[in-house]
């Protein structure tokens, strides 16, 4: 919270705090997070649990879909926003008594990869296009220099040309992703 505070006093005008609903754990606390951002200006952020290779049980107990959380923001007067350039997957709502913003990131909601505009590197210097890929595309070797700028640009487009739709989480695949923290999801 001290962190948050912070970035206030330094002049940020906007916050983006992530969270996961999970059932029987805080869904029924959404009440709670959104009095939280009545008078802050903060994105709160709520993820879809997702399913990983080490997690399918918890998955299975405490998945809430988005939609079940959208749902219930629309019931309560929330309104989707269009969607922004920098918004990435998230569906952003906003509503007239409060501050603060809610964002819903449902990674298995219809069409979800095509709103996805997020890639990472790992550790160790791999571009991964998906959190759910099969592997990714090492850069290690570009990343080395400064004068291997162009020819690093040249692989990541390389690479976005050969990116998938979409992510197979539906049929309970999770590329090699054993847990988020592998690539820092």
């Amino acid at each position: 919270m001290d962190g948050i505070d912070a970035a206030f006093s330094a002049g940020f005008a906007q916050v983006k705090v992530n969270t996961v609903l999970m059932k029987d754990v805080n869904h029924h606390s959404l009440h709670t997070f959104l009095e939280w951002i009545k008078t802050r200006p903060i994105q709160l952020r709520f993820i879809e649990l997702m399913e990983t290779g080490e997690g399918r049980e918890l998955f299975r107990r405490h998945h809430i879909s988005g939609a079940t959380i959208r749902d219930r923001l629309l019931a309560m007067g929330w309104q989707r926003q269009p969607r922004e350039r920098s918004a990435g997957p998230a569906q952003i709502f906003a509503h007239p008594d409060y501050q603060g913003q809610i964002g819903l990131i449902m990674p298995y909601e219809n069409n979800f990869c095509a709103s996805c505009n997020r890639l990472r590197v790992s550790a160790l210097g791999k571009l991964h296009l998906c959190l759910f890929g099969d592997g990714g595309v090492s850069l290690r070797d570009l990343l080395q220099s400064d004068d291997q700028q162009q020819a690093l640009q040249a692989r990541i487009a390389d690479s976005l040309r050969q990116k998938k739709q979409t992510h197979f989480l539906h049929q309970g695949n999770t590329g090699i992703t054993q847990n988020l923290s592998f690539i820092g999801g």
